[in-house]
């Protein structure tokens, strides 16, 4: 299958371009830089120049293509509504190119859609829709109008930390705060809980949603249901050697900023109908696992944590 790839060039990317082409698909990463053209073909990929607000660029990549894999995102917080729509007009362009065709499509989303539901949030859990929704919605809302026009669309919702040791979702950067503020920092008890799944575990569920996804399901990319924060501020405050230390809610705003209302956040996520559904089993260490590994003196990958075994 040729292979149209949003975010090819990304942290997620890395993993699941090689992830296709090992099995035997052709890649057609979209790249908005000369350096991310560079870094596709040495994977091995073909190159799609274009970017997520150029609508035109996406229309001609997935007119190109047997399937699409949508995960690029613009992950700048302080636009975060703004990049959200950003998304929706990006689903909606590619989506418009499929109808009327069987090739799958794939759409990106997360599990925190749900909210806090005081359980862990499953598959068939419908984000809340309305003025209080969560912006990043507006992902699965436009999955739901390209599904309406027969396009066979299907979601992958990712937990906040997806995860190696150089990178853990939103724990790398309350890595970086603590370094900033000399204290590793929890809410309360510390004991709400976020979920996570290793890069090379979420690269092959893309891959089997693609082969194998059923049109209008959702697949949850989740190996651990919820990691405790007090347990992810512990293994953080021995790698930077800082004290760690419990914020009440009001304090947890200010020390986090924009991280504040995530950081007190419990939302847990469970990947039981996935599983089932696409025998996708996780098989990579976890997240605390991966922090301890983690070379915090220089922020980078210990040696012979960097690639895959």
């Amino acid at each position: 299958m040729r292979v149209f790839f949003t975010g090819a060039t990304g942290f997620i990317g890395s993993a699941i371009v090689p992830e296709l082409i090992n099995a035997g698909h052709q890649v057609l990463g979209l790249a908005r830089s000369e350096a991310g053209a560079k870094s596709l073909i040495a994977a091995g990929a073909q190159v799609h120049r274009g970017d997520v607000e150029d609508l035109e660029s996406l229309r001609k990549g997935a007119a190109m293509s047997d399937g699409v894999i949508h995960a690029a995102f613009i992950h700048d917080f302080s636009k975060y509504k703004e990049n959200c729509e950003i998304d929706r007009r990006a689903i909606e362009a590619l989506g418009a190119v499929l109808v009327g065709s069987d090739r799958p499509f794939i759409v990106t989303s997360g599990t925190g859609m749900a909210g806090d539901l005081g359980r862990p949030s499953t598959e068939a859990d419908d984000p809340p829709s309305g003025p209080n929704a969560i912006p990043r919605v507006a992902s699965e809302e436009a999955a739901a109008a390209v599904a309406a026009h027969g396009v066979r669309v299907s979601v992958v919702r990712l937990p906040q930390q997806v995860h190696d040791t150089r990178k853990q979702g939103l724990v790398t950067y309350i890595i970086a705060m603590t370094r900033e503020k000399g204290v590793s920092a929890y809410v309360g008890d510390g004991k709400n809980r976020w979920p996570a799944v290793h890069l090379f575990d979420a690269a092959r569920l893309y891959r089997l949603a693609l082969e194998n996804g059923s049109a209008g399901a959702r697949y949850h990319a989740v190996a651990e249901e919820g990691v405790a924060l007090r347990d992810i501020a512990e293994v953080i405050g021995r790698g930077l050697n800082v004290p760690v230390v419990s914020k009440s809610p009001k304090e947890a705003m200010e020390h986090f900023g924009w991280l504040g209302p995530f950081v007190g956040s419990d939302l847990p996520a469970s990947s039981a109908q996935t599983q089932a559904q696409l025998d996708w089993r996780p098989t990579e260490r976890g997240l605390i696992a991966d922090l301890e590994e983690m070379n915090y003196q220089s922020g980078t990958v210990a040696a012979s944590a960097a690639r895959r075994t």
